[in-house]
């Protein structure tokens, strides 16, 4: 049986690609046969990290109009083979993309895959549209950052998932930090679930470990942090498992742990 998850925000910067492709890899490592595609066209980011940037001969838009095979496209992510990347093209528009061809490719695919990630472009643009419009079989993940703004731009996705009769999405709450979400500043994972009345997927701590990965073009799961672990509770219940929520915020972070954090170290994994 095949799972596809559409991963759509109401705006961008809230880590949608990275979040996607971290989940994305951490199944793939146990064992799952994944498949990530990037539609969000002129914005490609999935190859940068995956570290694919320079393996990039066709894309998304390239399959849509014949003019290579879908395998022709495909390419497997280093040092994660389970994980296959199909591409955005980084200079064609939103127009290129016919509905009808990307859900064919989504058939092919679930045939073959035992997951398919699928990071939608940001905002409500005709680009979200097209791909809400082939989704098929597929459970969306909204995600969203702890803000005002944020969660207002999430509505509007909500409202648009339901014009089109889609089930509802499953919340996925990121950059949370304990200690504001303690002294009420920010809101937590939960508040954020029922003020928008969506299920919760899963709630990512801020994490400095986001910033160290994308400078050396890597993911975040490849380091020992928090947000590893939160990910990986995410990627245990996106495969019908069951995993604690650790509900950030409950109680405040230690003095010894704010001020003596443990170094951040690379996690080894098996080729």
């Amino acid at each position: 049986m095949s799972f596809t998850f559409l991963f759509v925000s109401g705006k961008g910067g809230v880590g949608k690609s990275a979040l996607s492709a971290s989940l994305a890899a951490l199944l793939a490592r146990s064992g799952s046969s994944v498949v990530l595609i990037d539609a969000d066209l002129g914005l490609r980011s999935q190859d940068l990290l995956l570290g694919l940037e320079n393996s990039v001969v066709y894309d998304l838009v390239d399959v849509a109009e014949g003019k290579c095979l879908l395998s022709d496209a495909l390419l497997e992510a280093p040092d994660c083979p389970g994980l296959r990347l199909l591409p955005a093209a980084q200079f064609a528009r939103v127009k290129d993309l016919d509905p009808r061809k990307l859900k064919k490719m989504l058939s092919l695919l679930r045939k073959r895959h035992d997951f398919i990630f699928i990071d939608g472009p940001a905002g409500l643009e005709r680009g979200l549209r097209n791909v809400l419009n082939a989704g098929g079989k597929t459970e969306t993940v909204l995600v969203v950052t702890p803000d005002d703004l944020c969660i207002r731009d999430a509505e509007r996705v909500l409202a648009l998932t339901e014009q089109k009769g889609l089930p509802r999405p499953r919340l996925l709450v990121n950059r949370l930090q304990n200690d504001l979400i303690f002294a009420g500043e920010m809101y937590s994972a939960k508040t954020i679930s029922d003020l928008l009345d969506v299920p919760l997927l899963g709630e990512v701590p801020e994490d400095p470990a986001f910033v160290l990965a994308q400078l050396r073009h890597r993911l975040p799961i490849d380091f020992d942090c928090e947000a590893r672990r939160a990910l990986l509770r995410i990627a245990e219940r996106m495969r019908g498992g069951e995993a604690d929520f650790p509900s950030y915020g409950r109680k405040r972070t230690s003095f010894l742990r704010r001020h003596f954090a443990p170094e951040i170290r690379e996690v080894k994994t098996k080729a």
